[in-house]
């Protein structure tokens, strides 16, 4: 009888079919492999760094070679080996006839089914493997860190760099040994070497044996190395009981010479199962596996396990007092925070007016502009075209004007194509034209106009701003001209920015017109003129003939390159246009902050991107969740988030450039002492520039980063506790505050801030946060982070003493919002179409004591409506002040005086004379009044149903108090009649005040004191 192969049969013309679309597929995925991998070179080309695709390619090619060749190997070898041993004649029963058909089909083709199954197990695993590319370029160049762990007193460069990578190889040797097995024994199986059915020769055959037996006598040996890493693994681990990251006591006492002993039963039984071979009985290796497991339970898991609970937890503070310390001084210099200054403050609630002038260099430069509310407010009033943007939140950095420093509000205005109308949405106008942004605004932070908005003091263009009276434009004038003669901008076009999503392609035909929009003449009316442009710089990838325009057609999966006249033999591409991704691609070894801030550098727009390099492997810190430690209220609200990868290290190690107008990407090393960063520079082949290279003019635009200070700043609240008991205890430890803000949610973001702090010589510019108690809202510390003179990181911290009962951010909020003033003022700033928005509440050391100070700004309704400034609202210890200027609530906080030594247009709006001014602690008799600054914009005011004649502000603020007080008398009566009446009147009033404001805003007569 002639037996069927189980196999079916498969027609020429199916076969034909199937090899045409295969062929196709393969076709198409070579091409759009191919033409990606092209692009991305021509890419490293133009930026000067090829080596690091080079490198990466060759990297990852390696090790896909090399594991996938040498894993696929073993598995087919073991394939053909168990093929080799089979029986010569398969017992006949009713299995073994079953079987004959599956033989006979599979034993003409065996040779090819064993290379496929090598190859796949080869493919998968070389993919694995070529993912590993970080963690081999990290072993081979490996760099001492100078300094050993607590345990083992190995150098940490054998944790951070060796450990991973052996215990990748040795998941993968177990990967293809378990592999083996399993394909070994279904050959043994399909050709008769193991029988299910007993027969005359047992159910395994003697080859079966002496197989079986090597391979689980390599897979033991494995057992054996695993228990060897095991030892140094511990140093990572968690110890529930204190919190800590690390090898606890129970690990180090009892759990160590288990691993110990385990490593030389698992080498013990290994030996018995290679002598096996020579025996190949069952018995045995059975015995030595059992021997094995129990082992591993007894020794290796409940001995432990009863010790650390009937000796150690029961003596734990005790016990346990070593490996705490350990873990404290690890983590503390794992993230570089084993160095901050701490200095104890008894804060003081009482400060005259002589020791609040003394703090000219924080008060004075307190904070007016929130740049995270501001976004509006910059594109309504510097927009110019719908197809400008700024991103939604703006940016903070130093500069030094008339050898003053200054923090300044910060953004770029940025091409934003999805803005254009619908009819200009095609390819040209897309790709072509519209290529570019234009300018760096920038405002000073701690100034505002009579009417609430900012001095702009660069890149405006064409007709500045509506300006609210002459003396705000001649100030703003006076700030412009200051801030340009010490930061002029030389080239201000942006083709790299942070809303370039898309490419652009840029260059012309000798001879031919220029196409790309560079800027309007003018802001206002249809018939201004346009400039335009075509760009001369070095940045962008040459399309100067058809291979290249074919190229980036299937790129980009778009048919102009190869149709459209627009590209001609001088016109390039831009792509990757983002500077965060754009440094990402250039150093893919690094985690970047979230949030580039572009900069004034040497006449040229710079994005300044921080780097960081990171570990997971630094022994005996504490491991955090980067993405989820560095989150805060204001995360991806114009920032990036990090991912939430796991690190226990972290140093900002580079700081990157990107030349908004070329693209030209610059790595300068900054931390000179993290091995990390050495081990990668000598991976790619020197591509971080040393930090003697860092040009003068950029480094004083350097600023603390805010990821790796929400990082550290979480440590510190458990980790500025330095003995081994009180940690244990937890009753010292602090927490981040929530964000108190209104309608946010999250922790409280840290805060750019140009301040003095005690024992500062000089106000420098700083990163700083609150810190409260744990689980309770009280003040615990303030933490700020700067650069010194020599550009090096410093970390303070002010502890206040454990029993403070000072507020904390959100205690303060709502300690001040609940003043009567306050609170009324609130109320009638919030009446109508209008909302009132909060600003940053920012904690500051003044006076021996904090000082609290928060921005208050209205915004009208409308799509057009933006937040003006309005009043500043401060706490000193029991003292809250609600002023429309900085300097009038200092005054009204400490007394007449305070102010005096604020910096010139430091008190915008101030009142005419004789004109109260609103303030929760005002003088007995004295009645409050709104404030008469930050004046909408008289486009976005409602039209007030009954102003009063002139429209003096004085008599409508006047009114507004009346008709409130009015609303009170109502409401106590219970009389809703009289109680709908009185809001009416309100209302009314409210709007003849906005309106009266507006018109006395927009008198181009300066009033005076302003």
């Amino acid at each position: 009888m002639v037996m069927r192969s189980p196999l079916p049969s498969v027609s020429r013309r199916a076969r034909r079919v199937v090899i045409v679309l295969v062929s196709a597929v393969v076709l198409l995925f070579v091409l759009t492999a191919g033409s990606s991998l092209y692009a991305d070179w021509l890419w490293y080309d133009e930026v000067g760094l090829t080596r690091v695709l080079s490198t990466t390619l060759q990297t990852r090619l390696l090790l896909f070679v090399l594991f996938g060749v040498v894993t696929g190997a073993i598995v087919a070898v073991n394939v053909y080996v168990a093929y080799r041993l089979r029986p010569i004649f398969a017992p006949m029963s009713l299995e073994q006839q079953n079987l004959e058909r599956y033989r006979m089909a599979i034993a003409p083709r065996f040779g090819l089914l064993t290379l496929a199954v090598g190859a796949v197990v080869g493919m998968i695993t070389g993919l694995s493997a070529q993912g590993q590319w970080k963690t081999w370029l990290l072993f081979v160049n490996s760099t001492p860190f100078g300094e050993t762990d607590a345990q083992y007193d190995r150098d940490i460069s054998f944790y951070v760099f060796e450990y991973p990578f052996w215990r990748y190889v040795l998941s993968v040797a177990f990967t293809a040994i378990v592999l083996s097995v399993i394909a070994s024994l279904v050959v043994h199986y399909l050709f008769g070497g193991i029988r299910l059915q007993a027969g005359s020769g047992g159910r395994l055959s003697t080859a079966v044996i002496g197989h079986l037996s090597v391979l689980l006598g390599i897979f033991v040996a494995l057992k054996a190395v695993a228990y060897y890493l095991d030892r140094f693994g511990m140093l990572f681990g968690y110890n529930d009981s204190t919190k800590t990251h690390g090898a606890s006591a129970a690990d180090i006492e009892f759990l160590l010479p288990a691993k110990n002993i385990l490593l030389w039963i698992a080498a013990l039984c290994a030996l018995v199962f290679f002598a096996n071979l020579g025996f190949r009985r069952v018995l045995p290796p059975a015995m030595a596996l059992i021997l094995l497991g129990i082992s591993a339970i007894v020794i290796g898991g409940a001995v432990p396990a009863l010790a650390e609970q009937f000796t150690i937890k029961p003596n734990a503070i005790d016990r346990e007092a070593d490996y705490i310390e350990r873990s404290i001084s690890a983590t503390r210099d794992a993230y570089d925070i084993d160095d901050i200054q701490r200095q104890d403050y008894a804060p003081n609630t009482n400060a005259t007016p002589e020791q609040v002038k003394k703090e000219a260099g924080t008060v004075g430069n307190a904070r007016l502009l929130d740049p995270n509310v501001l976004s509006d407010t910059f594109t309504q009033l510097q927009q110019v075209r719908t197809f400008y943007r700024f991103n939604s939140s703006l940016d903070i950095d130093q500069y030094t004007v008339d050898d003053q420093l200054q923090d300044y509000i910060v953004a770029v205005r940025e091409m934003d194509t999805s803005r254009l109308d619908e009819g200009q949405k095609n390819w040209i106008n897309l790709h072509t034209s519209y290529t570019h942004g234009y300018g760096l605004v920038a405002a000073p932070a701690n100034q505002v106009t009579e009417g609430g908005q900012p001095y702009f003091v660069s890149g405006s263009l064409g007709e500045a701003p509506a300006s609210d009276s002459e003396a705000s434009e001649q100030q703003a004038a006076k700030l412009a001209a200051a801030f340009a003669t010490d930061n002029p901008v030389k080239q201000p076009r942006v083709y790299y920015g942070e809303l370039a999503s898309d490419y652009a392609v840029v260059g012309k035909a000798p001879g031919g017109r220029d196409r790309e929009f560079d800027r309007p003449t003018s802001q206002g009316g249809d018939q201004s003129e346009q400039v335009s442009f075509t760009y001369d710089g070095e940045g962008g990838v040459s399309v100067d003939s058809l291979t290249r325009r074919a190229l980036y057609a299937l790129y980009f999966r778009e048919r102009n390159f190869l149709l459209s006249d627009a590209l001609n033999e001088n016109s390039k591409v831009m792509y990757v246009r983002n500077p965060r991704e754009r440094v990402e691609k250039v150093a893919p070894f690094l985690t970047l902050d979230g949030d580039p801030y572009p900069a004034v550098v040497d006449g040229r727009i710079k994005w300044i991107i921080d780097g960081y390099t990171t570990s997971n492997y630094f022994p005996y810190s504490q491991r955090e969740t980067l993405g989820a430690t560095a989150v805060d209220s204001r995360t991806g609200a114009g920032t990036a988030a990090q991912p939430n990868d796991q690190i226990n290290y972290i140093r900002n190690s580079v700081k990157a450039t990107v030349d908004a107008y070329d693209g030209t990407v610059s790595l300068y090393q900054f931390d000179d002492t993290d091995p990390v960063l050495k081990a990668w520079n000598k991976a790619f082949d020197g591509i971080i520039k040393p930090k003697k290279d860092i040009p003068d003019e950029l480094a004083e635009h350097f600023r603390y980063p805010e990821d790796l200070f929400k990082v550290q700043r979480s440590l510190l609240a458990k980790y500025h506790v330095t003995a081994a008991d009180d940690f244990f205890t937890g009753q010292d430890f602090w927490q981040v505050p929530d964000d108190p803000t209104p309608a946010r949610g999250g922790k409280q973001p840290p805060f750019y801030v140009v301040a003095q702090w005690p024992d500062q010589a000089k106000p420098t510019f700083q990163l700083t946060t609150p810190m409260v108690a744990n689980r309770r809202n009280n003040l615990t510390a303030l933490i700020s982070a700067h650069y010194d003179d020599n550009y090096k990181p410093v970390l303070q911290m002010l502890e206040l003493p454990g029993d403070s009962q000072i507020a904390g951010p959100t205690q303060a909020q709502n300690k001040m919002r609940s003043e009567d003033t306050v609170r009324d003022n609130l109320n009638v700033l919030d009446l109508g179409d209008s909302q009132v928005v909060y600003g940053n509440l920012l904690t500051l050391p003044v006076a021996g004591g904090l000082l609290y100070v928060e921005p208050i700004y209205q915004r009208a309704s409308g799509q057009d409506s933006i937040p003006l400034f309005q009043n500043v609202l401060m706490s000193y210890g029991e003292k809250v002040a609600y002023q429309s200027t900085l300097g009038g609530a200092l005054d009204n906080l400490f007394g007449p005086g305070a102010s005096e030594d604020a910096p010139e247009g430091q008190q915008p709006g101030d009142r005419p004379s004789g004109t109260p001014s609103p303030g929760a602690t005002p003088s007995p008799g004295a009645t409050p009044t709104p404030s008469t600054t930050g004046t909408p914009a008289p486009t976005t005011s409602p039209t007030p149903s009954a102003p009063p004649a002139g429209g003096n502000v004085d008599a409508a603020a006047a009114a507004v108090e009346r008709a409130n007080a009015n609303l009170k008398a109502a409401q106590r009566s219970g009389d809703l009649a009289a109680i709908g009446k009185a809001s009416q009147e309100l209302a009314n009033a409210v709007d003849a005040w906005q309106s009266a404001r507006a018109r006395a805003s927009a008198s181009p007569t300066p009033r005076p004191g302003g």
